[in-house]
């Protein structure tokens, strides 16, 4: 299998027009069709129909479509990686997280890809799960980390890198954090601290007031910095996710009964060409062992 066949397959899958894919392709179509059909041959079967006005994928086509895609973005991926490493060019990564997800998350990758490259360049966008959907699709941001973005767009492709959990944070001082355990009942005389800009927060709002909990008057906050500030003043309690950083002064503790749960994903645009340092980081944070990180995040 040849990377030029595979990629004259994703080109006429994508406009499902041998013409032009041709084209685009810069080649000519005989040329396009006979790699194409080399391939076919190889795998043991038709990849398209041949009708007018448009080629189908035939379903051996559909099933080979997602894993040769794959394969051609490795491949492609690894190119601009060894030449990165020969130009010493300036490896940059653009990437966009929402409010609610912690960057220090993705600091042993960053730190671990920093390595491979003589200069690096990191462009963090941060935004509402919306926006972090709009820099995706803009091009402004070549992945994004969310733990929803609800966007129905069919060229978002999303991997799940880690389920977690909810947990209560309070100052260490509090009455409340003596307790050996804590069950609704004694988060109802609590002021709570809302974080509105989780992707998650009407979830567990609606969680919390099928309890009993009145978060109809809870102190509204809008970043993860103000949120902390004020659990250290005391002004609070907050519910939290598992892997949110959270200093000394500050207790981590379950409470019984609830039962909120989000699952943080990676996102990538389908069908565009990404950077040798996004392909790089993508490798590193879907192959990467996130349940040892929940472990060290919930005992902290």
């Amino acid at each position: 299998m040849e990377m030029h066949q595979v990629r004259y397959f994703l080109a006429v899958a994508s406009v499902l027009n041998f013409t032009r894919a041709a084209d685009e392709c810069n080649v000519t179509q005989p040329s396009l069709t006979r790699a194409i059909k080399q391939l076919e041959a190889e795998l043991g079967g038709d990849l398209f129909r041949r009708e007018r006005p448009a080629a189908q994928l035939t379903e051996l086509g559909l099933r080979m479509h997602p894993l040769l895609r794959q394969c051609f973005e490795a491949a492609t991926g690894a190119r601009q990686l060894a030449s990165s490493f020969k130009s010493g060019e300036v490896g940059a990564l653009r990437i966009a997280l929402t409010h609610s997800v912690d960057l220090t998350l993705l600091i042993p990758h960053l730190d671990q890809i920093k390595r491979l490259f003589n200069r690096l360049e990191f462009r963090f966008l941060r935004g509402t799960s919306r926006e972090v959907a709009e820099f995706l699709k803009k091009g402004e941001a070549e992945l994004g980390i969310a733990a929803e973005i609800g966007e129905d767009w069919d060229r978002l492709d999303a991997w799940p890198l880690f389920t977690e959990s909810f947990q209560l944070v309070m100052n260490r001082q509090r009455p409340l954090a003596g307790l050996d355990r804590i069950e609704f009942e004694d988060l109802r005389a609590e002021q709570l601290l809302l974080r509105n800009y989780c992707e998650h927060a009407e979830r567990l709002s609606s969680s919390l007031r099928s309890h009993g909990i009145d978060v109809d008057h809870s102190h509204e906050v809008s970043s993860e910095r103000d949120l902390i500030e004020l659990l250290e003043a005391d002004i609070g309690i907050a519910v939290i996710p598992d892997t949110a950083s959270i200093p000394q002064t500050l207790k981590r503790s379950a409470v019984d009964g609830l039962d909120q749960r989000r699952t943080v994903h990676l996102y990538g645009v389908a069908g565009r060409q990404r950077t040798a340092v996004a392909s790089a980081v993508m490798r590193l944070l879907r192959g990467a062992d996130w349940q040892q990180v929940l472990g060290h995040s919930a005992s902290s």
